[in-house]
């Protein structure tokens, strides 16, 4: 056992000076380092990896950083390794309370907000949220709205995306004349 464990610290170079670790022994950091890595993110929650709050923004720097050091040489390898999952340990906790208790999901996560409603554009939620009209309207022309109107209801969720209800749209009237036969027919047509 003893020599295992001596075989993988000079593979890995664990007792060396970063200036001292050569490129095969930083490409086994990589490799350890990616594996132990995928198989400590991969539990967290999906949150962490798709639509990003502040919360998981910190934590995916964090490991980059640290797992950066590890590669590197730059951090001792297995305290570094440690402390990733110690990170993802709080955040999977971190997540559990903000799940069970309101109160700290805001506060870790922030807060939503509703920022149009029935076309009316809600200025004091948008101060309070530090966003311009200039960021709403490149928002909401991206999803493919000009005008307030056209909103029901744009809700600025924690992951800081705009989610937008479209209002009902008045159906179009069209006056349409047939001829049939030697009859014309007026025909209103709605869409």
């Amino acid at each position: 056992m003893d020599q295992l464990k001596e075989i993988v610290r000079e593979a890995l170079g664990l007792e060396l000076e970063s200036s001292d670790i050569n490129v095969l022994q930083m490409g086994l950091h990589a490799a350890v380092a990616y594996v132990v890595t995928v198989f400590m993110v991969r539990p967290a929650k999906k949150h962490f990896i798709g639509r990003a709050t502040a919360f998981d923004v910190i934590l995916g720097t964090m490991i980059e950083s640290i797992v950066s050091g590890a590669v590197t040489g730059n951090a001792p390898f297995l305290p570094a390794l440690a402390v990733t999952a110690v990170l993802l340990g709080m955040h999977w906790l971190f997540s559990g309370l903000a799940l069970r208790w309101h109160g700290f999901g805001t506060l870790v996560k922030g807060k939503a907000g509703v920022l149009v409603r029935k076309g009316d554009v809600d200025t004091s939620s948008m101060r309070a949220l530090h966003l311009t009209e200039h960021d709403l309207w490149e928002d909401l022309r991206g999803k493919g709205i000009s005008r307030p109107d056209q909103v029901e209801e744009a809700r600025l969720g924690r992951s800081s995306k705009l989610s937008v209800l479209k209002a009902a749209s008045e159906p179009k009237v069209v006056d349409v004349m047939v001829r049939v036969g030697v009859q014309t027919v007026r025909i209103e047509i709605r869409t």
